[in-house]
């Protein structure tokens, strides 16, 4: 790796990886997912408003997570949970899951792997991966993530999925396993996330940590995570902006 990198004030070690938060931070989930339960509705002739749609799938995000975080359930994937939270959210809406075709369902819940970067991502991913080790630190499984990365042409280093750790974020294992897979202290791992809470579970793992503002993850009239919460390392606009701080920090040009 080419030139000085950056020493985390946080830690007081220099970042040698940068791994990402995936969902909302490098790829824009909620128009993706949309636009396959569109398509997937217009197809079947159902009336459904496909955002609403999409927020309601991804809000059972977190609760199907907590019987795994708790001990009550041996760890699945999350391409197991996304299409169960499916079938969730079709009832939610009214729709009987049981009255379509389950490889149909199988598909659209597939459109988890080719969700859409935002125009900065791989941008800036590429201008850091000439300096620092980059991957996704995600609760995504392996398969997923290596599927959106090359359908979006996303740089990755390394793709270390949940499924290999068998844990979910923010258990603070999977933080630590990934440094350790890595064989970097946790100290010289940065997360890069647009979620706060994110990165507090991280920085209480001993990682650096960066913010990366994603004002419309959630929609235009989104309310969380518009500013940084915790004393993270850097607070960027964007990818592109992160690299250009970690680049600017390291070479002593602010």
């Amino acid at each position: 790796m080419a030139g000085v990198l950056f020493r985390s004030p946080s830690t007081g070690l220099t970042v040698r990886a940068v791994l990402f938060d995936t969902f909302g931070t490098v790829v824009d989930w909620r128009t993706g997912i949309a636009a396959a339960v569109a398509d997937y509705a217009a197809r079947h002739q159902l009336e459904v408003d496909a955002v609403a749609f999409a927020d309601r799938w991804r809000a059972r995000y977190r609760p199907s997570m907590n019987a795994i975080l708790s001990g009550a359930r041996e760890f699945v994937t999350l391409d197991i949970l996304h299409r169960e939270n499916l079938d969730f959210a079709l009832r939610e809406s009214g729709i009987d899951p049981t009255h379509h075709d389950a490889g149909e369902l199988d598909e659209l819940a597939r459109a988890w792997h080719v969700l859409t970067p935002w125009p900065d991502s791989v941008p800036g991913l590429t201008a850091l991966k000439t300096q620092y080790i980059i991957g996704p630190l995600s609760n995504g499984n392996t398969s997923l993530l290596l599927d959106m990365a090359k359908n979006a042409g996303i740089p990755w280093d390394v793709i270390i999925g949940s499924d290999i750790n068998r844990k979910y974020k923010p258990d603070p294992q999977a933080y630590l396993q990934t440094a350790q897979f890595l064989g970097l202290h946790p100290g010289e791992v940065m997360l890069a996330a647009a979620h706060n809470d994110d990165l507090e579970a991280a920085h209480a793992t001993g990682l650096a940590t960066a913010f990366v503002l994603r004002p419309v993850e959630h929609g235009p009239h989104q309310t969380d995570d518009l500013a940084p919460t915790g004393s993270w390392d850097i607070s960027a606009t964007d990818i592109t902006h992160l690299a250009a701080q970690l680049h600017a920090e390291s070479t002593g040009f602010r």
